[in-house]
């Protein structure tokens, strides 16, 4: 995956709009991955889905505590991605108090699916679902890929979370900052 551009998907997301006015004052707005990714260094994770035990009480919220660190490491941003629509992905930020990571609703699975992560959780009644991975991305490239282990298709419960947490990606980080190696994307 290292070296790899990361493919073009749009993803269908909710802005807040003040001219809409009311109680939801969101419009949608189409966010392409260039958007998201061009001329940034990103670390983005992606996990099964909201509201769900690991992602919701582990994963996302520890992500949220170490993004400054990560910024001190020439991260640009954090990124949550799931297989989950862009009202579900608001309501679960706004749950756990995530403040300072972006959620990215991937909805009908398209960015997952063209990176491989896309397997089936039919079995759960979940659908499709993500594999767990996290990754650092440079200006739309993956720079480093962290995934866990044991990637199924097959209904097995299996859901690891050993490789892909912030702790792990910030050891990575910290190695690239002291060797002086890769740092900001190009602007």
């Amino acid at each position: 995956m290292e070296g790899r551009t990361l493919p073009h998907v749009i993803f269908k997301t909710r802005v807040r709009d003040e001219s809409i006015g009311g109680e939801n004052p969101f419009r949608w707005q189409d966010v392409s991955t260039e958007d998201l990714f061009a001329g940034k260094r990103i670390v983005a994770f992606s996990l099964p889905g909201a509201f769900t035990p690991t992602c919701s009480n582990k994963q996302c919220p520890s992500y949220d505590q170490a993004y400054e660190d990560m910024c001190r490491h020439g991260v640009d941003a954090v990124y949550c991605i799931a297989v989950n629509d862009a009202f579900v992905m608001f309501q679960w930020g706004k749950h756990m108090g995530v403040k300072k990571i972006r959620m990215i609703p991937d909805g009908n699975g398209d960015f997952t699916r063209r990176m491989g992560m896309l397997i089936k959780k039919e079995h759960l009644g979940f659908g499709a679902r993500s594999w767990r991975y996290a990754m650092v991305v440079n200006n739309g490239v993956i720079e480093k890929w962290f995934e866990e282990p044991g990637i199924n298709d097959e209904g097995a419960d299996s859901d690891p979370y050993e490789t892909t947490d912030p702790d792990t990606v910030l050891e990575y980080l910290r190695t690239v900052s002291k060797t002086g190696g890769i740092g900001r994307a190009a602007q």
